[in-house]
Parts: C-alpha cells; structure tokens; sequence
C-alpha cells in the first residue's frame, strides 16, 4: 500500500522535481521513520508540519540562520519532541539511545560503518 504524504505541506523541504533531496543517509532514514510513524497513525500529516515549523521557528529564534544545512537536523529534533509527547520514548531512553550511537561514532574508524553494540542502550 503506498503511503501519500503531503510535502506541500512541509516547510521549506529540500527537493528536486522528483521528490526530497537528502545530502546524508541519515536525513533520508529520518524521513522514511517519520513517514512509517505517520502511517502507524502514531500521528497526522498535519500535526507533524506543525510540529517541524514549530522546531524550525524554535531554532531560528535561537539564531539558526536557516541557510538549509540544518533542516534535517531540525526534522528530527521535531520527530524526537513529537515521539516523547505522544510517550513512544521516554526522554532519558531516548537520551541514553543517543549517547551511545555518539559513543559508537566515536569509536569507529573513518569509513567503516557504525555499529551500536546490542546492549548500549541499556547503560
């Protein structure tokens, strides 16, 4: 079944005419999560745009120049704010999770893959 996500409605998303543009993996899997949480019913189209232009708002008073680098680092502070109120994760699990993918990125050589180890979101 093929999910329609209105990204009209999405402020200031990066795209071409074929659809989003993502410059890392990364913004892409926050995009494709977003939409299976949305398809999950975890949330509407709508309270999603309004929670990305509410985090989108929230930085660029805290002086974010909005130059376009950081748009998915502003999608997925909204996902993580919209995730936490809606109480899929807790604040300090979500917290712990974090930490140790920092902690795995860290530790992993240049080029290689990260890996989280199977027990790190247990510490």
């Amino acid at each position: 079944m093929a999910t329609v996500v209105d990204l009209d409605a999405l402020p200031a998303i990066p795209r071409d005419a074929e659809g989003p543009v993502f410059r890392e993996p990364w913004e892409a899997q926050a995009f494709a999560l977003t939409v299976k949480l949305h398809e999950a019913c975890l949330f509407t189209w709508s309270e999603w745009a309004a929670a990305l232009s509410q985090e989108i708002a929230r930085a660029q008073a805290e002086g974010d120049p909005d130059l376009g680098a950081t748009y998915y680092r502003h999608w997925l502070a909204a996902l993580e704010r919209l995730v936490t109120a809606k109480r899929v994760v807790d604040a300090a699990a979500l917290g712990q999770r974090k930490q140790a993918w920092i902690q795995a990125y860290e530790r992993t050589p240049h080029g290689q893959p990260v890996q989280l180890a199977i027990d790190a979101h247990r510490r």
